[in-house]
């Protein structure tokens, strides 16, 4: 489920359920899902183990901040809808406003993809700007509460086997029960989650992993005023090495390598160099070689594999618990889709509680997410599943439609109708489907 088949937030949907919500995990994922649920409880309590930043600040326990991050128009569409005044703040802090028809160069197939007739804004920034945006209008929210340098250890329950709060340490060491009518868990990747559940009499979800093999390495360069576009050279078997650089604010840009199975993108920065001259597009060699770089050393990030946990298809779930966010599934960051898929989360999660209430929640929030997870999950898996090396269980059909989008990537170095249908697929405004189309279909196989 993208952008286009989605019904936006509509805050007056919303009525009271109960006196206290618990968020674990203080992340756009967890900052969106406790805006939702702002509406619908007394009280929103945020539990995050850093520290709660007062600036734009990369967070010591997601390594991952201090990488690119892409707010694709479904992201940027639904967290305007739950934070108004979020666009002002990110462009007032330094952020950018593009538009990706024009300042967005994409080199894929063997050449640059040809400019869309229509306007596509996309917001640029750093990850640390886009979380502080988010966290000013949160706490603009009298009702949430942010708690930093708290530890997630335990969910409590009651006598039937519903989740009845957390238990959490904070820096002391000194530990503390809180209560909730519901809790929603935020914490990523690292989700104890799905293994609480097997140590409570529950099966834990069934899980799967596409094995990519992605290793990140990102510095930060210098940025003239008047320079503003976006450089984006993804992998393309069979040249395993993918490059993208990002204006932020601040007047720089964030230049990211990655390699895939087994091409590590290096931490050494002469060896960084020698990477990035590697690349058919020179720009990328003359970013990182000939820009001064504004801070030392080189950010590092390994990514083994794409995770989807199942939730959806359990037949059992405790009450009073739900899980978003990565927690439920995580994909290939060449792709840049975790903020947004984060903000379509909470919003499912804002029209479960709004057409059912708490009474089955997990089950039908589940179910919404699931249709969320499915069309990002073809579009990240489906792309990666171009290099012989992944490995997992690949999606019905994949081979065939990478051939079609072979042929339309062709097409579309010569045709920007061609390029606007492709980016809206990747900016999940629109489904995968959506490449079949007549009218696209036409062009991409005509002679």
């Amino acid at each position: 489920m993208v952008l286009e088949k989605v019904t936006r937030y509509d805050r007056d949907r919303a009525s009271t359920l109960g006196s206290r919500a618990v968020v674990l995990g203080g992340s756009v994922a967890g900052l969106c899902a406790a805006r939702v649920l702002a509406d619908a409880f007394e009280e929103v309590v945020v539990i995050e183990r850093d520290r709660i930043p007062e600036t734009p600040s990369p967070r010591d326990g997601a390594p991952q901040t201090r990488h690119p991050h892409a707010m694709l128009e479904a992201g940027r569409a639904t967290i305007e809808d739950l934070f108004p005044g979020f666009g002002e703040r990110l462009l007032e802090a330094g952020g950018l406003l593009l538009d990706a028809s024009r300042e967005m160069r994409y080199y894929d197939g063997g050449d640059f993809l040809a400019d869309p007739p229509e306007r596509l804004p996309m917001y640029c920034a750093s990850r640390a700007l886009f979380e502080h945006a988010i966290r000013e209008g949160i706490e603009r929210l009298p009702s949430v509460t942010q708690r930093g340098d708290r530890v997630f250890t335990s969910y409590e329950t009651d006598d039937d086997g519903s989740v009845a709060g957390v238990e959490f340490r904070d820096d002391r060491g000194g530990v503390t029960t809180l209560p909730a009518d519901l809790v929603v868990d935020a914490t990523g990747r690292a989700s104890r989650t799905s293994s609480w559940l097997e140590a409570n009499g529950y099966e834990p979800p069934p899980t799967e992993s596409v094995e990519v093999d992605v290793t990140y390495s990102t510095i930060r360069v210098e940025r003239p005023g008047s320079a503003r576009h976006t450089l984006v050279v993804p992998p393309d078997p069979p040249r395993t090495r993918g490059a993208a650089a990002i204006p932020i604010e601040g007047g720089r840009w964030e230049v990211i390598l990655q390699g895939v199975h087994g091409d590590d993108a290096p931490t050494d920065p002469e060896a960084l160099v020698a990477f990035a001259e590697s690349f058919p597009v020179p720009e990328v060699a003359e970013l990182v070689r000939d820009r001064e770089w504004t801070e030392e050393g080189v950010h590092h990030y390994p990514f083994p594999s794409s995770v989807r946990r199942r939730y959806d298809r359990l037949d059992r779930f405790p009450d009073g618990l739900v899980v978003t966010g990565d927690a439920i599934a995580s994909f290939n960051p060449i792709y840049g889709q975790g903020m947004s898929v984060a903000a379509l989360d909470a919003l499912a999660l804002h029209h479960a509680l709004a057409t059912g209430g708490l009474d089955d929640l997990a089950p039908r929030f589940f179910d919404r997410t699931a249709g969320i997870v499915e069309a990002v999950w073809r579009v990240a898996v489906g792309a990666d599943f171009a290099f012989e090396a992944t490995a997992g269980p690949k999606p019905t059909g994949t081979d065939a439609f990478n051939r079609y989008v072979d042929r339309l990537v062709s097409t579309a170095h010569d045709d920007g109708r061609v390029t606007d249908a492709y980016y809206r697929v990747f900016r999940l405004e629109r489904e995968p489907t959506s490449l079949l189309r007549p009218g696209v279909l036409w062009r991409v196989l005509a002679p």
